[in-house]
């Protein structure tokens, strides 16, 4: 059975839905535009990037759980390299796929239970795929916060 599976998949589908949505509300001039001039706090601190965030965090838990690869997809969706709003959609496409392809790997709702080295400690999958929802989830409503900020 997949019930669990394919539910957890409804909340990232759901999520990137939401990541496309504010994507597509943003006026390319003000995806980076920052409400606060906080130091170190720029990249974030945008509506572009704390999509990217978002999305990183997606990417980062299926490409552990499929390839071993817990690295923070930080380096590589900076908003120097990532800096329009197409650029920002053609990776949300990446994630997508890299989802899809996750949650293909997955074969069972008894894998769930299945402990893997997520990145520094031995962890259920289903804690895993969780965590990185809620982690996603937050730095998509920051973004949904500054959207509106940018609106006033």
């Amino acid at each position: 059975m997949r019930a669990v599976i394919e539910s957890l998949n409804g909340q990232f589908e759901k999520l990137d839905l939401r990541h496309r949505a504010i994507l597509n509300m943003t006026d390319e001039e003000k995806l980076f535009w920052t409400p606060l001039p906080v130091a170190d706090s720029m990249i974030t601190l945008s509506v572009g990037g704390s999509l990217l965030r978002s999305a990183a965090m997606v990417e980062q838990v299926f490409l552990g759980l499929t390839r071993r690869l817990w690295d923070d997809p930080f380096e590589w969706t900076l908003p120097e390299k990532l800096n329009t709003c197409a650029a920002i959609k053609d990776y949300l496409d990446e994630v997508s796929r890299t989802r899809i392809a996750g949650i293909d790997f997955i074969k069972s709702d008894a894998d769930l239970a299945r402990l893997v080295p997520a990145p520094e400690a031995l962890k259920p999958i289903a804690d895993v795929l969780v965590e990185a929802l809620a982690r996603a989830s937050r730095h998509l409503g920051t973004a949904e916060a500054i959207l509106k900020l940018n609106a006033s």
